[in-house]
Formats: structure tokens, C-alpha cells, sequence
């Protein structure tokens, strides 16, 4: 292989690009894929999981990589776009060897793993043979009991033993820190391919935010799972960091004693945009809507509306229409006056008092209008958002085109689109290596 190193630490490749030989991104790496051997035989790594579209992971030989950088990887360009899938014979470095507890074979001290190194050989294979780990590692976990960060050290495979064993409680840091930068979407189809036990184990080190975003991308049954191995006051905490309309959605498939007791957990504030939205059947306009849209009064300006849609966590669907109402501007608001659409906000001069500038031509929606009323409401007049209004004026809420084309796509779309990919044929070099593998 040109351009080897001699030593590369796997958990540093996680979101590297792939190229093939012409320049052309198709990928980035997600993970290593190693088979495990009987000691004191390495593990032998067999191949790259390449993310080469949304929620598509396939499988790279490790022999057809020709070049690794510290931010790229070269490979000769043959890739065949069958979607990967482990089999009992092999193990994915980042997702289940990271945050591992092994011991040290001559003491039998416990040690947690930070990282795994693979090395070329004379033939051309790559096995694993170094072994980062961290004294008092297992302090470090999240609900733990907090231990002064050990001593990190780097060792030879043989030097610990564990890899093979079921461990029950392992953390997941090195696996989050890997995907840091990861877009919650992907971390999803990361999360949705692992096991129970390592899902439960994710979902225990995450953070509210995060986890809530990763839960608003999983299909329904992952969801549920999930939310259903939290302690109660956490699953609280992170139903509130959800939207609140993905929180009822979520809370809508849970028994009724459940989802009674999570809603009396929440924050008050937050238990009753959901309480409201659990109300409305799933399919009206008042089931699909968000109860945060960008509202302001009628005498803010133009850049003061700006300034709330620059939100970077705003949805960019929301952030497409800020909607004008009397105080209070919290749902349910005053009076709805109109909406604003963000291009008319982009040729106003910033002083301008929206309340001059709405757009009042379009009816708002019902909270009882059907979904295929909504959809037609959308199409028609090009909408990516639309307001939802009560009987009195009052803006309840937003429905945005994601929401209506969430409830139009089948119920397991989510799950479809992690799973079920065309297979392309079987590749008989990356049968040969991994099946030779599987074998042994």
C-alpha cells in the first residue's frame, strides 16, 4: 500500500474522507471492520464501513486502500454499493472495542479502552496491534461516580484480554467523541445498527440535547426502546429537549399510565405545549403542527425578526416565515396578524415595523383540517410553512413541510431508509476476505 504509515489509530479515521483515484469524494470512513483470532493472533482488519449517501454504509477491503492521511483515504476506485452488514464473525472497532474494560494479562488490572492501532504487514494485511487505554477508565462514565482520570498508555494486543467477553455497562465516550461533528440524522443510523445493549449504552452517555436530537431521527420502535431504558426523570428531561411535537408523537405510542407519568415529570412549562398537541388527532393540522414557530409582536422591526430566524438551531423550515401576533407571543398568542416570509424581511430595510409589511392574502390553517388538506394547502401555494389558527385568531401553531411529508410516507419509512437498500451483487474479493475470515 503507498502512502501507509506504519501505525494508525482507528478512532482518528471516523469522519475522514474517502477518495477515489480521480479526486472524487464518495465517502467518509464510520468505522473499521476487524475478525477477532484466537490468541495470541491480533485481530486481523478486514475493511473499511464507508458512508457513501445518507444512512448507506458499505464495505471497503482493507485491500483496495492505497493511501492513508491524516484527513483522507485513497482507495483504487472499485466499490461495490451493497449495503454493509456485520456478520457474527466480525466487530466494528468504534462502535463496540472503544470504551471497552479489559485487564492487563500479568496483573489483572482493569484499564478502559481510548483507542486501537492497526499496523501493516510484510503481506500486505493490516491486523491490530497496539492498544491505547486509560487507567481508572471506567470513573469516567456518565452516572458514575466521578474518579481522578487515570494514567494513558499505550500497550501490545497481547498485553490485555477482555475483547471477546460480553460486557455489560460499557461506556460509549470514545464512540461519541468519534462522531462528535456527526449531523444527528447520521448519528441516527449509526445508533438504529447497534445492538440493544451498545444502543442503551449510547443513549446512557449522550447528552439531553443530543440524545433528543437523535431520538427525533429514530424509527418509532427505536424510540421506544430508548426512552423506555432511561430512569424516568431523565426520559423527562429529554422528552423537554425535544420538540415539542416530535415529544408528542413519541408519547402518543406509549401506554397511557407511562406517558401520564413522563408528562408529570416535565417542566410545567413544557408539559403543556405537549398536553395540547396530544389532544388533536394525528393527522389534522393541530397534530402535525410545531407549537414554536418565530413569532414577534407588531411593532418589531425587520432586523429584530432577522436576528431571531439567524438562529442556527432553528429548523430551516421554521426559519422560512416569522409570524406577527399581538402579545402574548407565546402559543396560544394574541391576535394573528400575517406572516412575514423571510425573502420579503431580506429587501426591507432593517428600521421597517413588520406589521407593515405581512402578508394577510393567504387563510391560516385549522387545527382540524386534514392532512390532505394541508398538503394541497402547501403545494398550491408553494409553502414550506404555513400558520395554524384557532376559531378566535390565535396562532396555535406552524405546520412545516417536513411534518406533512413525515405523515405521508409510510409508517416505518424511517426504518425503510436505515434498512432497505438495493443489494448489488455479491463481490467475490470481498466474499473471499471476509468469508476466509468467518472460516477460521
Amino acid at each position: 500500500m503507498s502512502g501507509a504509515p506504519t501505525r494508525v489509530y482507528i478512532a482518528r479515521l471516523a469522519g475522514i474522507a474517502v477518495f477515489d483515484p480521480a479526486g472524487d469524494q464518495v465517502g467518509r470512513v464510520r468505522d473499521v471492520v476487524v475478525a477477532l483470532r484466537l490468541a495470541p493472533r491480533p485481530p486481523r482488519v478486514l475493511g473499511l464501513v464507508v458512508e457513501v449517501g445518507p444512512r448507506r454504509p458499505v464495505f471497503l477491503p482493507i485491500t483496495r486502500v492505497q493511501v492513508i492521511e491524516a484527513d483522507a483515504i485513497i482507495f483504487d476506485g472499485r466499490l461495490n454499493m451493497r449495503r454493509f452488514s456485520k456478520r457474527e464473525s466480525e466487530t466494528l472497532v468504534i462502535a463496540e472495542m472503544l470504551d471497552r474494560t479489559v485487564r492487563f494479562c500479568d496483573s489483572g488490572e482493569p484499564v478502559s479502552v481510548v483507542d486501537v492501532a492497526m499496523e501493516p504487514t510484510r503481506t500486505r494485511d493490516w491486523l491490530i496491534g497496539k492498544v491505547a487505554v486509560r487507567r481508572g477508565g471506567r470513573g469516567l462514565r456518565r452516572g458514575a461516580g466521578l474518579r481522578r482520570r487515570g494514567e494513558s498508555l499505550v500497550v501490545d494486543w497481547n498485553d490485555v484480554e477482555g475483547f471477546s467477553a460480553v460486557e455489560h455497562g460499557q461506556g460509549a465516550a470514545g464512540l461519541i467523541a468519534a462522531f462528535g461533528q456527526m449531523k444527528a440524522a447520521d448519528l441516527a443510523g449509526i445508533v438504529h445498527e447497534l445492538t440493544p445493549k451498545r444502543r442503551t449504552e449510547v443513549a446512557a452517555a449522550l447528552d439531553d440535547e443530543r440524545l433528543a436530537d437523535v431520538l427525533e431521527e429514530l424509527p418509532e420502535d427505536d424510540q421506544i426502546e430508548i426512552l423506555g431504558k432511561l430512569e424516568a426523570d431523565r426520559a423527562a428531561d429529554v422528552l423537554e429537549a425535544m420538540g415539542p411535537d416530535d415529544a408528542a408523537d413519541l408519547l402518543g405510542e406509549l401506554p397511557t399510565e407511562q406517558r401520564e407519568q413522563l408528562l408529570t415529570l416535565m417542566e410545567p412549562q413544557d408539559a403543556a405545549p405537549v398536553r395540547r398537541l396530544l389532544t388533536y388527532e394525528d393527522d389534522s393540522a393541530g397534530g402535525l403542527m410545531t407549537t414554536d414557530p418565530v413569532i414577534v409582536p407588531p411593532d418589531a422591526t425587520v432586523a429584530e425578526a432577522l436576528a431571531q430566524i439567524r438562529n442556527p438551531d432553528l429548523n430551516p423550515a421554521l426559519a422560512a416565515q416569522v409570524y406577527v401576533c399581538r402579545p402574548p407571543t407565546a402559543t396560544p398568542t394574541g391576535r394573528y396578524l400575517g406572516t412575514v416570509h423571510f425573502q420579503r424581511l431580506l429587501r426591507e430595510p432593517p428600521p421597517t415595523l413588520v406589521s407593515g409589511i405581512c402578508d394577510t392574502e393567504l387563510d391560516p390553517l385549522r387545527p382540524t383540517m386534514t392532512l390532505e388538506s394541508v398538503a394541497m394547502i402547501l403545494a398550491t401555494y408553494n409553502l414550506v410553512a404555513a400558520p395554524v389558527v384557532d376559531e378566535n385568531g390565535h396562532l396555535l401553531g406552524s405546520v412545516t413541510i417536513d411534518d406533512v411529508l413525515d405523515h405521508l410516507l409510510p409508517e416505518d419509512w424511517r426504518e425503510t431508509a436505515m434498512d432497505a437498500f438495493a443489494e448489488a451483487s455479491a463481490d467475490p474479493e470481498e466474499e473471499a476476505l471476509r468469508g476466509a475470515e468467518g472460516a477460521r
